[in-house]
């Protein structure tokens, strides 16, 4: 929300953390946490003194939805297992019955967040929204 709320303000636009979260209801302490990631991850710039603020580092229609949740560690995660701890779906070593299922659910969402733009989103250019019309 706060990086689509960014690059509805213009292209050029910087942004006070404090406005953002003024239109989209989000504390600035939580915005804090969230554009100190973006920023590390290249997708916004900050800018010191009183016309400062957070600027996005590329247009809208070159940042895809997927690398704003990747920045800040927000991946969809469908899988109760996890590979690390080697421990299974059912907390044993064996796969749940639906694990391949909660495997392509994960997949869909990352291709879907892949395909859409922060652009496409403040354009209102969504494949559901086609959809449903």
């Amino acid at each position: 929300m706060a990086v689509a709320d960014l690059a509805a303000q213009g292209e050029d636009a910087c942004e006070s953390l404090s406005s953002i979260g003024a239109r989209q209801g989000i504390s600035t302490t939580f915005l804090e946490q969230l554009f100190a990631k973006l920023r590390r991850a290249g997708i916004v710039t900050s800018t010191r003194g009183a016309q400062g603020g957070y600027c996005l580092s590329t247009p809208a229609s070159q940042i895809s939805l997927d690398s704003i949740i990747r920045a800040v560690d927000a991946a969809a995660k469908a899988h109760g297992c996890s590979p690390e701890t080697k421990i299974a779906c059912t907390g044993r070593t064996d796969r749940c019955l639906t694990h391949d299922l909660w495997g392509a659910l994960e997949t869909h969402i990352e291709g879907f967040l892949m395909s859409i733009t922060v652009q496409d989103v403040v354009d209102g250019r969504l494949p559901i929204a086609e959809a449903a019309e």
